[in-house]
């Protein structure tokens, strides 16, 4: 995810890293290069003057400007949703890290460390499913050699992370660490952490329909098509300019929808999970004392990866 500060209103008009241009420059090329062609030849076609004014695409336009704003109105909601979840996350990891350490018997630091490496074990796993990625690596950095050939074995690691997490709360209640009310807020929040691994399942296994997708694109690219055609007697050797900046502005709104859709990938506007999550053992490392990500139960070192 790119992150910039407010850039000039001047510079702005030249950023070229993270906008969607770099992609969209081949299909504005062919449709600048169609449109010199049709003002060549007057808009005949075939022989055939093709009738066509401004009027209809005028209102046309309209329209169709509306339902790319609801296209786009839909993607960033997907994205909003999927970063509001990765704000629970940092919530609920704090809030597990802080009872492990106040909570019940606090003098086996051990115990509470492992239980911590679990949490971040949870993010680095969630991160990488939602990636299609190989948590492996990372994982086996966080986690003992037991610990680790269970979860290696699994198709849903942070499912099995959880597990984990509260197999040790059980643990802690059968010898006496933590009370039954202790338990379960332990539960509970181990519940908040399985919310949140569902909603971004759900986010990532459900896209939006192929078919609207397919309707909205083929409605783009004809009336970006036929739209020399209506322009070419009112603006001549204009229409090719104008029609490529229309372009532009209607294929890139296409653009930036496809892109924040599934806002758990690796695109430039995508969400920054790896950063994020890099914050997340940061700040629960800081609460057990320690300086960085919490340290393998190894003498391994931890590596993140962007």
């Amino acid at each position: 995810m790119i992150i910039r500060k407010k850039e000039n209103w001047f510079r702005m008009l030249f950023i070229w890293h993270g906008s969607v241009l770099p992609r969209l420059l081949p299909r504005l090329f062919l449709l600048f290069m169609l449109s010199v062609g049709i003002v060549y030849f007057h808009g005949t076609l075939f022989s055939y003057k093709v009738p066509l004014n401004p009027v209809p695409f005028t209102l046309f336009g309209f329209v169709l400007a509306l339902f790319l704003g609801f296209r786009n109105n839909v993607s960033y909601e997907r994205f909003w949703e999927g970063r509001k979840l990765w704000g629970a996350l940092l919530n609920i990891s704090r809030s597990l890290t802080r009872q492990a350490l106040t909570l019940g018997d606090t003098s086996d630091k051990e115990s509470i460390n492992y239980f911590v490496y679990l949490i971040g074990a949870f993010i680095i796993a969630l991160r990488h499913q939602l990636r299609s990625t190989d948590a492996l690596e990372d994982l086996r950095l966080r986690l003992s050699e037991a610990d680790y050939e269970v979860i290696s074995k699994a198709k849903y690691k942070p499912a099995v992370v959880l597990k984990l997490m509260g197999q040790w709360v059980k643990r802690s209640k059968e010898q006496g660490n933590i009370d039954s009310i202790q338990q379960s807020r332990f539960d509970e929040n181990l519940d908040r952490l399985s919310d949140v691994l569902g909603g971004c399942e759900r986010i990532l296994s459900t896209p939006i329909p192929y078919s609207y997708q397919v309707l909205l694109h083929r409605t783009v690219y004809i009336y970006c098509l036929l739209l020399p055609f209506g322009l070419v007697d009112s603006l001549s050797w204009f229409t090719p300019f104008i029609v490529v900046f229309v372009a532009y502005t209607f294929v890139a709104f296409e653009a930036i929808a496809d892109e924040i859709e599934e806002p758990f990938g690796q695109e430039p506007n995508d969400l920054a999970l790896s950063s994020m999550g890099r914050m997340i053992e940061e700040t629960i490392a800081e609460l057990i004392g320690e300086q960085s990500e919490p340290s393998p139960r190894s003498d391994a070192t931890v590596k993140v990866i962007d």
